[in-house]
């Protein structure tokens, strides 16, 4: 297939620039994979489409406050720094802009307590930079770091919480888990109260993520690698749902990839982490997942085409279209869909 074959055409004023209050008062198109037939719905609705037996898989990362400014400490210039990949010894992978400011050897600061050594440059242009703390790193962090928004959202965040999920927990994400952004917390608790069961997995999320396919053929595109992690307790729990009849419902691509990366690699759901570079498009045979909910997607990304491969590309392709006309909130602080 073509990447040409994935686009549509999305008026700018459709794209989210900020949360809806509260989570849950989104709005949900449940699409079935079935006929193709749409349903307009609100997300807090959810909870009428959910069986007792069910289960939900959401991925518990936490996004880093990554992207920091740091004054060049012989001249006084500024330059961003945005981490991508902790390397371990407080080292970071990083991207730097002007990236001609932060050659290796030179050095920045971005707090009383916190600076860093630029080490080296990588092949792609990266940075390897090494951090200098007075206290905890993550601490500090958080104190001069921003929320690596996509490009996209060009509206200042006044809460650094509303581009977390409510049940975030591992700090590692360059880019928020968003379709489990809709959830509250009472939300969680009354799907449990009806018998939902509800399972977490981790995949750090990275800025591959909002990569464009540039290739012709999708075929030819270079999927990013991301780490992910299944504890034991959610494998049990997937694998009863599945020997019980219930449906394992991933909230986000990030969750599918995770949970369909362990079935490739291991032939079933078990405890294991790993990297994966897994790209889901249209041929695909999924293993574990048998319902998704998730954003609605920009055009010609790998994550439209997971949800082609999922929900059927004519049927994507008609609830997108459907979503324009219907004038749904896109992207990362938009609305959802539940595809059964």
């Amino acid at each position: 297939m073509k990447t040409s074959d994935f686009f549509y055409d999305l008026p700018e004023n459709l794209i989210a620039q900020t949360p809806i209050e509260p989570r849950n008062a989104s709005r949900l198109m449940v699409l079935s994979r079935e006929n193709g037939k749409v349903e307009h719905t609100v997300f807090s609705s959810l909870f009428d489409h959910l069986r007792e037996g069910d289960t939900l898989i959401l991925n518990n990362t936490r996004v880093l406050p990554a992207r920091i400014y740091g004054t060049k400490e012989d001249t006084g210039a500024r330059v961003e720094f945005l981490l991508l990949k902790n390397l371990g010894n407080d080292t970071w992978e990083s991207l730097a802009g002007p990236g001609r400011r932060a050659k290796p050897g030179t050095s920045f600061k971005f707090s009383d307590k916190l600076s860093c050594d630029v080490l080296e440059s990588t092949p792609e242009g990266n940075r390897i930079i090494k951090f200098n703390c007075d206290g905890e790193f993550y601490s500090l962090l958080d104190e001069v770091g921003q929320m690596p928004l996509p490009h996209y959202i060009t509206e200042e965040l006044k809460n650094k919480e509303r581009y977390q999920t409510v049940y975030s927990k591992e700090l590692g994400s360059a880019a928020a888990p968003t379709a489990g952004l809709h959830f509250t917390s009472e939300m969680l608790t009354d799907l449990k109260s009806k018998g939902v069961n509800i399972g977490y997995v981790t995949l750090h999320v990275g800025l591959g993520t909002f990569r464009p396919v540039k290739a012709d053929n999708i075929t030819d595109h270079k999927m990013h690698s991301e780490h992910y992690a299944i504890p034991a307790e959610t494998a049990e729990l997937i694998n009863n749902t599945k020997k019980n009849g219930g449906r394992v419902i991933c909230v986000g691509t990030t969750s599918c990839r995770t949970l369909e990366s362990a079935a490739t690699a291991h032939g079933c759901i078990k405890e294991c982490d790993g990297d994966t570079d897994i790209f889901i498009y249209p041929g695909y045979e999924f293993k574990c997942m048998d319902a998704l909910i998730t954003n609605f997607h920009l055009p010609e990304s790998t994550l439209i085409m997971l949800v082609s491969a999922f929900a059927g590309y004519e049927n994507t392709m008609n609830a997108y279209k459907t979503a324009v006309e219907e004038k749904y909130r896109f992207f990362s602080f938009g609305d959802a869909m539940f595809i059964k």
